[in-house]
């Protein structure tokens, strides 16, 4: 047998695994680096993390990663060599980090890579039937594995596709695995780029789990900030939004989009809720004999769009989740918005606690549950998880062996 192979079988068998997971999102920012020691899988996976950092990416290459992302149309010969490119720095950025922890490479068994999403194409957006649902995340991990000599696991997005499902939202997986409770009802809430909540009744019965994108999270106000305030990339602790007025009727032109009543689960992304679309939902006020005038301020807009993302967010939870006494943990950047966090507890009435409540960083949250996912390839693969439309019970992950 290859000796690459038994050493993954070696892996897979022994007591304990340190996996490293890395995850980007679509605020393009930075690359999240979770090193996380297991021991089991399923339902009796115990997980420490090791170490935690967000490595920044360079001006150039948040460029280059803007140019191809969420758009009809780009180059395919910069496609191709963005997915070398983001592998092989991707790596280094492992490297990097596990140098600055004087963790030795040597130790880590695993690397778990999401890869960078450049377009999420699910028949609700792209709108023809005869089409499947489909996804790409770019970022080999040939690239990866071959620089770090790590085995390494990625494109994890493309088997929930394959078995019926739309590619997202996977922390539905390790939601249900790390932080369902016998006697609470809790919402795992994600506010990335995209905002997605996981329900996970009390009781542990996947067959009640259920889990759902909900529209924006930080990407419209990021796009925004990006576009008028020149060396700001977002909104540092909402200071603009703070500042400004909610048009009712700019929120209101938000909210109308067939997406809000489309069923549950449902996923969305950059390429639905961008500039274009705050801009048609300005004009389209803006022409109405009872719409309004042309006075809104960038920090009217900026505050209209956490009233608008908050609202997304709440309609979804209460529509899905209805009757339902629950407590609600956050993660991603977005709770960092003091606005919009705000905004959420004051419409469903309740506080916001996050997972450093449940013993998982909020930040490090989403790499460690794609260190997860690659602990569950190896070591798990036979957990139940309901017979809800959009979790397919599937063990996701390409391998990727070094040398």
């Amino acid at each position: 047998m290859n000796a690459k192979l038994l050493k993954l079988v070696s892996i897979s068998a022994a007591p304990s695994r340190v996996i490293a997971g890395l995850m980007s999102g679509t605020s393009l920012d930075g690359l999240d680096i979770a090193l996380c020691e297991f021991h089991g899988a399923g339902l009796d996976t115990q997980l420490k993390v090791l170490h935690f950092i967000t490595m920044p990416y360079d001006q150039d290459f948040k460029e280059e990663l803007k140019a191809i992302s969420f758009k009809d149309q780009v180059a395919l010969q910069n496609v191709t060599l963005m997915n070398a490119k983001i592998g092989t720095y991707s790596a280094a950025l492992v490297l990097k980090a596990l140098s600055v922890w004087n963790f030795p490479v040597e130790r880590v068994d695993l690397i778990a890579s999401h890869g960078q999403t450049i377009f999420h194409a699910p028949r609700s957006l792209h709108h023809h039937d005869e089409w499947p649902n489909a996804t790409l995340q770019i970022g080999d991990g040939d690239h990866i594995a071959e620089m770090t000599g790590v085995i390494t696991l990625s494109d994890f997005r493309q088997k929930h596709i394959a078995a019926g499902g739309e590619g997202a939202p996977l922390a539905v997986y390790g939601d249900y695995l790390l932080f369902s409770s016998a006697t609470e009802n809790r919402i795992l809430l994600n506010i990335g780029g995209i905002s997605n909540f996981t329900y996970l009744p009390a009781g542990r019965n996947p067959d009640q789990v259920f889990s759902t994108d909900v529209g924006p999270g930080n990407t419209l106000m990021d796009q925004f900030v990006q576009l008028h305030f020149p060396g700001k990339y977002f909104d540092k602790d909402a200071e603009i939004a703070g500042s400004g007025q909610v048009s009712t009727l700019l929120v209101e032109a938000l909210l109308d989009n067939e997406f809000f009543s489309l069923s549950f689960p449902k996923t969305t992304g950059p390429e639905l809720f961008n500039i274009a679309y705050l801009d048609a939902a300005i004009a389209g006020i803006e022409a109405k004999p009872s719409g309004t005038d042309s006075t809104l301020s960038k920090a009217d807009i900026l505050a209209s769009l956490c009233e608008f993302t908050a609202l997304a967010i709440v309609n979804a939870i209460k529509k899905s989740v209805a009757d339902q006494s629950f407590k609600i943990y956050l993660s991603g950047g977005g709770m960092h918005n003091p606005v919009l966090t705000a905004r959420i507890s004051k419409h469903l009435g309740t506080t916001l606690n996050n997972t450093a409540d449940l013993g998982i960083d909020p930040d490090a949250k989403e790499a460690v549950l794609f260190a997860l996912l690659a602990n569950e390839c190896v070591s798990g693969g036979d957990t139940g998880y309901g017979s809800r439309p959009g979790i397919p019970a599937v063990t996701m992950g390409k391998i990727s062996l070094p040398g």
